[in-house]
């Protein structure tokens, strides 16, 4: 094994530093980890994908990993700083999870890491570590039999409370399934920009360069490449504008709303444009689009993305959402998209980090926020025109619930069917849009539909 004489280009150390600022910030570890690969860190390839490896395995199976450091940390769990537990989470990953990287070479990586990053914390390192190497194999877990909901938690590193609610939500079985596809790599879905490009020409021109990709199960926008393809860079299609990274359930979202050319249509919670410029294509780059935000540096990347991809239809404005005078400015549209802001729990596959940093607390009050806007919004639909309510998450709560109360306030508004050719395997009973990974093999979504009555 190459041994790094500089800590800045050393995967491992620079994953637990990422992972120190995943915890200290509360903030994804996506961005912190394309600002290190963008900076040149670290040098070789390999390494960049051990970095990747080692980053994302970690957030996904922290829960296990705590579990078994502190059935060989001989003290106090909350005695180990968080630096130090980083270290420890690193190395056990890889002697759990890490089949060609060598236990001792972990080990040995681990101690050098903590004399760097955590003086006076290397004796404790190695200390943890060789009991674990030698405890492994008779760790005993929670008993799948007498403590499912426990077991699972730990085995498949998910908070307890998180699945206690979704085995009352969905039973054991689809709670298990649901564990294991949230610890599974996600694929790299992509969606075609079809004003400069078509699906078929861009698999062409992906076969062409040698990377293997295929069409996209449910969106017809949609494209996957292989687990093969390790860098975006082997990608030039993104950074041309021809391709954008989303994923296959976020893109049948814009679809459900089904704008048409020459109307004009609102994103009211429009981030930094995924859904605004599928919106754009689809109405053949005709008419009027207001993408609405709260944040400018993501009204910023939105127009940005925008002028990449050809679109002249966006005018993006600053707003807050739960402002309804803010909302009222904006005037009326024939369609209102309202991706909420939500928990996000339905994409603990490629955002692991959130399973950690959300609470039942801050879970409790996503409805309000989620209701307060869509309030807002139907002030925003012109008679006979539509609305479509969507989040990225998984629970009854933030979907149902919420639609349910805005139905109940509003009953100028009623749930209607989506329109015609879109997939009826991801609609349930209602005919609202419903997504789960260990089901769809996509991100878990929501959406429901809803018309303005004229």
């Amino acid at each position: 094994m190459r041994r790094h004489s500089k800590l800045k280009d050393n995967p491992r150390a620079l994953a637990v530093q990422i992972l120190n600022r995943v915890d200290r910030e509360r903030s994804f570890a996506e961005p912190l980890l394309d600002s290190v690969l963008s900076s040149g860190r670290p040098r070789a390839e390999a390494d960049r994908g051990l970095l990747t490896f080692l980053v994302y395995g970690t957030l996904r199976m922290r829960g296990l990993l705590d579990f078994l450091i502190d059935r060989f940390h001989r003290g106090k769990p909350s005695a180990l700083e968080p630096g130090v537990r980083n270290i420890l989470r690193v190395a056990l990953y890889q002697v759990r999870f890490a089949e060609k990287i060598p236990a001792y070479a972990a080990v040995d990586e681990a101690v050098d890491t903590a004399k760097r990053l955590t003086p006076g914390r290397d004796r404790l390192v190695n200390a943890i570590l060789r009991n674990a190497l030698r405890g492994l194999p008779g760790v005993v877990f929670p008993d799948p039999a007498s403590d499912p909901a426990g077991h699972l938690s730990v085995a498949h590193s998910h908070p307890l409370w998180l699945v206690d609610r979704w085995i009352a939500d969905l039973g054991l079985e689809e709670t298990r399934a649901l564990c294991r596809a949230d610890n599974e790599i996600p694929p790299l879905a992509l969606r075609v920009n079809t004003l400069r490009a078509t699906r078929d020409g861009i698999l062409a021109r992906l076969a062409r360069a040698g990377l293997e990709a295929k069409a996209a199960r449910w969106s017809p926008d949609g494209i996957v490449l292989a687990e093969a393809t390790s860098s975006l860079r082997e990608v030039p299609e993104i950074a041309e504008g021809l391709l954008f990274i989303q994923d296959e359930a976020s893109q049948l979202v814009s679809r459900l709303l089904a704008p048409q050319s020459g109307e004009r249509a609102l994103d009211l919670c429009a981030g930094t444009g995924g859904k605004t410029t599928h919106l754009a294509a689809l109405m053949e780059n005709r008419g009027e689009i207001v993408a609405a935000d709260i944040r400018r540096a993501k009204l910023t990347a939105l127009e940005s993305a925008a002028r990449l991809r050809g679109i002249a239809t966006v005018r993006t404005v600053l707003v807050d959402a739960t402002d309804p005078d803010g909302t009222a400015r904006l005037g009326t549209f024939d369609r209102v998209l309202v991706d909420a802001p939500c928990s996000g729990l339905g994409t603990l596959r490629r955002n692991p980090e959130i399973r950690w940093h959300l609470t039942e607390s801050k879970l409790a009050e996503m409805p309000a926020l989620q209701g307060r806007i869509l309030h807002n919004a139907a002030g925003c639909v012109k008679p006979g025109g539509t609305l479509l309510y969507s989040t990225c998450s998984v629970m009854p709560e933030e979907n149902d619930g919420v639609v349910a109360a805005f139905l109940d306030r509003h009953p100028g508004f009623c749930p209607v069917r989506p329109p015609g050719g879109f997939p009826s395997g991801v609609l349930d009973d209602r005919g609202f849009f419903r997504t789960f990974p260990h089901r769809h093999g996509t991100d878990g979504f929501f959406a429901a539909l809803l018309a303005r009555r004229r």
